[in-house]
């Protein structure tokens, strides 16, 4: 293939025998050959070729949406690392983590460097979730909102708030972090999990998003325990409000160990209620079923198949990045896809998984919808391979990333530059 690091800057390009994931088109089938003509930053059509390139079956992309992170938690491993692996060594690890050291400064440097990384790999938007208990909730959505003015026009940018369910109350600190996060253009946010006020503090939540006109992200059921199955109790509040603002929940790990009728019968109800589900692989697989000593049996993921066979729009997501929730990962997008793909089965399946990585997830966000059609921004990333099977056995570390049909510097920050902040609090 030809070396787009040395793309001649012509006014009109035109990239012929490109591959492209059939369903980003319309078409039929798995993979097609398309040619894309760029000019004046976007995708156009008819006219004069201009310069031609023969790509030689590249496989292109629009570039991606990651819709659930965590770039306030991101990176700070070196200093806090999980001490076994588990859940519960993550909520600690982070807690101290957060108390002694989460300044503004740390937090908008270790954003950023995940941001430039996100960007080098070909994604251009984000939700990202931010711990808001009081007070780090105005610290990280002040940082936030500088982040998201200066990145404007490089990654469209979201902050869902992160709270547990136990502190939500119409009444008590987490009213003025709704506060906090309408001001800020946000998406009201909160964990679920069984508790002795569990149906009260949900109302409570949507009476709160409610009156503030906010869509709402969950994280739901991120555990392996077959008795816990909060997403029942959100899927029939949903359709009880006619609650018509986007909803999203996550993780949803307890699906995959609890009786089989009760899991499909549960995913019934999400489908009537219109919700957006994002499954977070390699987090799941890193943290459940975790026990010293012994071989995990549980993959953590959850039922992906069965909600789309009944039409929820599934999405995956990066999750966390290098902190005790995730040792891992680089907020790369494709890697995304090729584990997911890899832990999920999704090969040998329906050939379309391709928009949980795109057309899903900007939906469910609001963000712009990912395009290949003729007036869409040239976004493209594009691989050397030219199959499924090429483009999951390397990770494309030689991709090439086009924004506005120019080719960005894909030099990904040095680890080194947040030495300064990695010292053990």
């Amino acid at each position: 293939m030809t070396d787009f690091l040395t793309l001649p800057d012509a006014p009109r390009l035109t990239l012929a025998n490109l591959t492209v994931p059939a369903c980003l088109i319309g078409a039929e089938g798995s993979l097609v050959s398309l040619s894309l003509t760029l000019e004046g930053g976007k995708i156009v059509t008819g006219g004069d070729p201009g310069v031609t390139i023969d790509m030689k079956r590249a496989m292109v992309f629009p570039t991606f949406t990651d819709m659930h992170t965590h770039l306030d938690k991101g990176h700070i491993w070196p200093r806090s690392p999980n001490p076994d692996g588990s859940f519960m060594g993550a909520i600690g690890a982070v807690g101290a983590d957060s108390r002694a050291s989460w300044t503004a400064e740390d937090v908008r440097t270790r954003m950023e460097f995940s941001l430039r990384a996100a960007y080098a790999h070909g994604t251009s938007a984000i939700r990202t979730h931010l711990d808001s208990a009081p007070p780090q909730d105005a610290i990280s959505w002040g940082v936030f909102r500088e982040v998201r003015a200066d990145w404007a026009g490089k990654i469209d940018l979201q902050a869902a708030c992160l709270v547990s369910i136990d502190n939500v109350s119409r009444d008590g600190d987490f009213r003025q972090t709704a506060d906090i996060v309408a001001a800020s253009g946000g998406v009201l946010g909160t964990v679920t999990y069984p508790t002795a006020n569990l149906h009260r503090q949900v109302d409570d939540f949507f009476a709160l998003a409610l009156d503030r006109g906010l869509p709402v992200d969950f994280h739901v059921d991120e555990t392996l325990d077959p008795t816990v199955n909060t997403l029942k109790v959100l899927a029939q509040k949903v359709l009880d409000l006619h609650f018509d603002a986007p909803v999203v929940v996550g993780h949803l790990c307890s699906l995959s160990t609890m009786p089989e009728a009760e899991a499909l019968a549960t995913l019934d109800l999400v489908a009537k209620a219109g919700i957006h589900v994002v499954s977070l692989p390699m987090c799941n697989l890193y943290l459940q079923d975790r026990h010293a000593q012994r071989t995990p049996r549980n993959r953590g993921l959850t039922l992906v198949h069965e909600m789309k066979a009944r039409g929820i729009p599934v999405s995956f997501a990066s999750d966390n990045t290098r902190d005790p929730f995730y040792a891992y990962g680089d907020m790369d997008m494709l890697e995304v896809m090729r584990e997911a793909t890899r832990i999920g089965h999704l090969d040998h399946s329906d050939p379309d998984w391709t928009h949980a990585y795109l057309t899903n997830p900007a939906k469910a966000c609001g963000f712009q919808a990912p395009s290949l059609a003729p007036g869409a921004p040239a976004h493209l990333v594009i691989t050397r391979a030219r199959t499924w099977a090429e483009l999951f056995s390397r990770p494309q570390s030689d991709r090439i990333v086009l924004r506005h049909g120019r080719v960005i510097d894909r030099t990904l920050p040095d680890y080194a530059e947040l030495d300064p902040l990695m010292e053990t609090p």
